[in-house]
C-alpha cells in the first residue's frame, strides 16, 4: 500500500482531493471513475463513486436525501452533523487519509468529502456482480441444503451466520495483496478454536507481500501452509455452507477469499479429505456403509493397478484359485506401457469433459467408450484387463470425494508403478513403505496428516471408521484443541 504522509492526509481542499484522486486513481481517465459535486447550505460536497460495484439505487435515494437538506434546513454552524445524519445507510464511517478513501473506493464504496471539514465519510453502498447461491457441483448430495458459496464474500459469511448465530462467532477482515487488496476472513468461535492456531494464520496472511491474489484461495494456502511440491492437499476445501459450519462448531479456523466460491478449512488431516457431507444425510448405518464402498474405492485407486501388475510379473504369488488373474495373450506393447497410456487417456478424457460444453460431453463420453476403448483392443493395443482395472481404479479416483486429493493419489500410483516395473515384489513393499511413511512425516499447520491413526487415537479413529450417530458424538476432534472440548452442554 501506499505510504501514508502528510499529503495524504484529507485537509477539507475539494481541488486539492480531487487532484489526488486525478493523479493517483484516474479520475476523469477510467470510465467507471466518477465525482458528483454537490452544493448544499453554501458548502461543497464532493461524492466519488466507482461504477459497476454501486448499487445506483442506493446512491440516488442519499442524493436525494442530500438535496433536500438546502430546502428544509437553515442552520449552517451544524451542518457536518446534519449531513452525515442524512445519509440513508446503515453503514457510514469517517476515515482521516486519502490513501483509505482510494481502498474504500475501489472496493466499491462511495467517499464524501465536505470543504473545510478534515475527514471523509464512507458509505457502504456495495452491490457487486455475482451469482445466486446454488449446489456446487463438486459436493452435490441426495437430501440436503442446496445454498452453496458464491463469489461474494458477504454472501458467503451470512450463509454460515445463517447456521450459527452464535455471539461468539468471530469474522476478522484482512486485505491481502498490494494491488489487487483482496478481502480475506478469518472466521472462528471465540471461546472454541485454539487461539494459538488464530495468532499464527493471520500473522501468516499478515505477512503475505504480493501485487494480488487473483487465483484467491489456492494462493493464500501456498503462502499459508507452503506445499511445495508435495502433491498432497495440506488445507480441506468446500464449497457447501453447512460442511464449513459444522468444522466451525469443531474447532476448525475458516479462511473466506472474496471472489472465490470456496472456504479454507484449517487444519487438516488425510482423513478430513475423504469424508463426504453424504455420509451425514443418512442414517449412520447407511452413512457407514457409504463410508467404506469410498474408503474402498479409494484404496483401489492407489493399490489396484501396482497390485495386478506385480501378479502379472510374477503369477507365482497368486494362489491357485485366483490364478487366472492376468493376461491370456501376449501383446507387442508392454503391459506397463498399456497402463500408463490407458491412464494417461482416462486423464485426457477428463481434461476434455472440462473444456466440451454440456451438450457435447455425452457424445464425447460415447466416442471414447464405443470407438477409442473397443477399436484399441481389437487392434492389439491393449489387452482387455488393463481396461478393467484402469477403469476400476479411475471410478475409486472419482469417488475420492476432494479431488486434489484424488490427483495426488493417481500421481502415487503412478510411481508405484514404476517402482513396481524396475524392482517387482521389492519395489511394491518398498514404494508403498515409502508412501505411507511420507505421509506420516507430513505436517499441515502443525498437525499429523495421518491422525488418529498415526499417531494413533483409538475413539477419534473408530469415529472416522464408522459414522456415529449425533447424540454419541460428544467430544470435539482433539486434533484441533480445542477451547472446550465437549460439543454438547449440560
Amino acid at each position: 500500500m501506499t505510504t501514508t504522509d502528510k499529503t495524504s492526509q484529507i485537509t477539507g481542499n475539494l481541488s486539492e482531493h480531487e487532484k489526488y484522486f486525478t493523479e493517483h486513481v484516474g479520475l476523469n481517465t477510467s470510465f467507471d471513475l466518477g465525482i458528483r459535486k454537490l452544493s448544499i447550505l453554501n458548502y461543497q460536497v464532493n461524492m466519488y463513486f466507482l461504477n459497476g460495484l454501486c448499487d445506483t439505487n442506493y446512491i440516488t435515494e442519499i442524493l436525494k436525501k442530500l438535496t433536500d437538506i438546502s430546502d428544509n434546513e437553515v442552520e449552517h454552524v451544524k451542518f457536518k452533523e446534519i449531513l452525515e445524519n442524512r445519509i440513508v445507510n446503515q453503514s457510514v464511517s469517517k476515515i482521516k487519509t486519502l490513501d483509505e478513501s482510494v481502498d474504500q473506493l475501489l472496493s466499491g464504496l462511495i467517499i464524501f468529502f465536505i470543504e473545510g471539514v478534515d475527514y471523509g465519510l464512507v458509505v457502504d453502498v456495495r452491490s457487486y456482480p455475482g451469482r445466486q447461491p446454488q449446489e456446487p457441483d463438486t459436493e452435490k448430495i441426495v437430501r440436503g441444503a442446496r445454498d452453496g458459496f458464491v463469489e461474494n464474500i458477504i454472501v458467503n459469511t451470512g450463509l454460515i451466520r445463517r447456521r450459527i448465530r452464535d455471539e461468539r462467532l468471530r469474522y476478522e477482515m484482512l486485505k491481502v495483496g498490494e494491488r489487487s487488496k483482496t478481502d480475506v476472513c478469518v472466521a472462528y468461535i471465540k471461546d472454541v478454536a485454539d487461539p494459538g492456531l488464530i495468532k499464527l494464520i493471520k500473522k501468516e496472511l499478515d505477512e503475505i507481500e504480493i501485487d494480488g491474489i487473483t487465483m484467491a484461495d489456492k494462493t493464500i494456502e501456498e503462502f499459508l501452509v507452503k506445499q511445495g511440491y508435495n502433491p498432497y492437499p495440506l488445507v480441506r476445501y468446500t464449497e457447501r455452507a453447512d460442511v464449513a459450519a459444522n468444522h466451525l462448531l469443531e474447532g476448525h479456523v475458516l479462511i473466506l477469499v472474496d471472489t472465490s466460491p470456496s472456504v479454507i478449512i484449517t487444519p487438516t488431516t488425510m482423513f478430513h479429505h475423504v469424508q463426504h457431507a453424504e455420509e451425514y444425510r443418512q442414517a449412520p448405518a447407511v452413512g457407514t456403509f457409504l463410508r467404506w464402498v469410498r474408503f474402498l474405492g479409494i484404496v483401489a485407486s492407489i493399490f489396484l493397478l501396482p497390485l495386478w501388475f506385480l501378479f502379472v510379473q510374477e503369477p507365482s504369488l497368486l494362489p491357485k484359485e485366483i490364478s487366472f488373474i492376468g493376461p491370456n495373450e501376449e501383446k507387442n506393447i508392454p503391459i506397463v506401457v498399456q497402463i500408463f497410456l490407458a491412464d494417461f487417456g482416462i486423464e485426457f478424457l477428463r481434461m476434455a469433459a472440462i473444456h466440451t460444453p454440456t451438450s457435447l460431453s455425452t457424445a464425447m463420453g460415447l466416442i471414447a467408450a464405443a470407438l477409442i476403448g473397443q477399436i484399441a483392443i481389437d487392434v492389439g493395443l491393449f489387452v482387455p484387463e488393463v481396461i478393467l482395472y484402469v477403469a476400476v481404479a479411475a471410478i475409486g479416483t472419482f469417488a475420492t470425494p476432494s479431488y486434489e486429493l484424488s490427483v495426488a493419489n493417481k500421481i502415487a500410483r503412478l510411481l508405484l508403478l514404476i517402482l513396481v516395473a524396475l524392482f517387482q515384489l521389492e519395489g511394491f513393499v518398498i514404494g508403498s513403505t515409502i508412501f505411507v511413511l511420507l505421509l506420516a512425516n507430513i505436517r499441515s499447520l502443525n498437525t499429523p496428516y495421518l491422525w488418529p491413526f498415526l499417531p494413533f487415537n483409538a475413539k477419534a479413529l473408530w469415529q472416522i471408521i464408522v459414522r456415529t450417530s449425533v447424540p454419541g458424538a460428544k467430544l470435539r476432534p482433539s486434533i484441533v484443541h480445542p477451547q472446550n472440548i465437549k460439543k454438547q452442554p449440560k
